[in-house]
This record gives C-alpha cells, structure tokens and sequence, in this order.
C-alpha cells in the first residue's frame, strides 16, 4: 500500500497538507481555521477521524493559525522541534511531541525524515513522508537550494516544490522595498526558475507526480509556474505529471 495526499491549501494565507497511508493519516502544518480545515476535508473527499498527528513545519502564522484548535479538538498530538514549538506560543495547551531535523522517527505506519532548510524561523524543515518504497518529498518555504535539499529530496516519486514568485512581478508589484528583499533573500522564497532549477537536480525515473506550491498570489501566476515546470519536464523527458496547488480549494487526492 502507497501514499495519497491533498494539499488542502497552499499560499500565504494558510497552508495544509493531508499525508495518508491506509487508514491513517498526518497533517502537515495547519494555516487554516478548523472550521475551514474541515470544510475542504469534507470537500476533497477526506475523513477527519483518520489524522493522527500534526507536523509543524515552521511557525509563521500562514502554517500554524489552526493548529491549537485542530488539536485539541481532535485531540492531537503536535510535531515540531523544540525551537519551533517554543516559536509557537498561540498555540496553547497543546501535547507536544519534539522531533529534531537529520533524525527520522515512525509516525504510525509513516517513516518521516525532516531536513532543515533556509528560512527566516526558528528551525524550519522540508520533510520526506514515505510508506515502504512511496516517497513523497516537500520543500517550501526556503531561500535558497542548498546541497542537503537536494539530497533529501532524491529518489522520491512525488514532489511538493516551491514557486512562489516570478522575479519581474516582484520587482514591479506591490510590496515595500524591505518585503521583496526579504522574499527575494536566502532566507526567503524560491522563484519560479530557482524551483524548477531544484526540480531538474532531484529528477529521478521514479518521480511520477509534481505539485508546485507556495505560489504567491500577487508576485506569480499558475501559468508563469507551471510553465517553468513545464519546460524543464518537457527538456527532461519527464513522464511526472504536473499541477498547482490552489489557496482556496483543495488538490485532487494524489496517489503514489
């Protein structure tokens, strides 16, 4: 048996990912209220009685605004590393389960590998999700495409990849000038071309699936993403197929 995901949200305001294995199932980061959460559940099909856990990846509010209420109201327990959680105080009284980036550790019949990645928090990280030979790797959120990323992520057969902006619509939009540095720094957000320049590294035959995430709503389009994915599949001769997550409705159920 593989793995099946949704990306519930994905975008500056709020981000959620479902991650199931059989009957059982992790969310990843939680951006989203709990009554919206569980509106797109229901939506993509999904049943809430299935999540086991919450994995933090980071805590800019964008990932963590529902997790307090999630868990408690599914009475879950919540993932981060203990920089991450201590980042966290709107939280609340939440049951916090510290995990440390480079360290592996089993979450029912799911084997999560975090690794840390550039962003400007505590302790952010990209993770690999896998079930027996599925492999589903996530990076958002980061800076800069460094060596260990491309480790971690190779050999997967999904992919979650940044594109969060195309650098002219930055330049020319409408954030202050503090803003586009700091989305355009090695702690910030990966361009269209800096993602799709990660996607080429880590390609494998096996990889089947690619979801472009994190796109900004006024610095890209789906278009501008896509086609840079595109291109860079096409020159690859890639059989993965391709899409793009959506802030305000949830992916198909993606399976590998």
């Amino acid at each position: 048996m593989g793995l099946s995901f949704c990306l519930l949200a994905s975008g500056s305001r709020g981000n959620a990912i479902l991650v199931q294995a059989g009957s059982e199932a992790v969310l990843v980061d939680c951006g989203l209220s709990g009554r919206e959460l569980f509106g797109r559940l229901e939506r993509a099909g999904l049943d809430h009685r299935c999540v086991k856990a919450i994995i933090v990846t980071h805590e800019h509010r964008d990932h963590v605004a529902g997790v307090g209420v999630v868990a408690r109201k599914l009475r879950l327990p919540v993932l981060a590393t203990p920089a991450t959680f201590a980042a966290c105080p709107s939280l609340g009284p939440v049951r916090h389960l510290p995990f440390r980036a480079g360290e592996a550790f089993h979450l029912g019949g799911l084997t999560i590998q975090p690794f840390a990645i550039p962003h400007d928090a505590a302790d952010p990280v990209g993770l690999v999700i896998s079930k027996g030979a599925a492999r589903l790797g996530l990076a958002t959120d980061l800076g800069q495409v460094l060596k260990l990323v491309e480790t971690r992520l190779a050999g997967c057969q999904a992919l979650i990849l940044e594109h969060n902006h195309d650098p002219q619509m930055l330049a020319d939009g409408p954030y202050p000038p503090w803003l586009k540095q700091r989305v355009r720094s090695r702690h910030g957000h990966l361009s269209n071309q800096q993602g799709s320049e990660l996607l080429a590294a880590v390609h494998s035959r096996e990889l089947r699936q690619v979801v472009l995430a994190h796109l900004s709503e006024k610095n890209n389009t789906p278009e501008l993403a896509a086609a840079s994915a595109r291109a860079t599949l096409d020159r690859l001769e890639s059989r993965a197929g391709l899409s793009v997550a959506n802030q305000d409705q949830p992916s198909p159920v993606l399976e590998i």
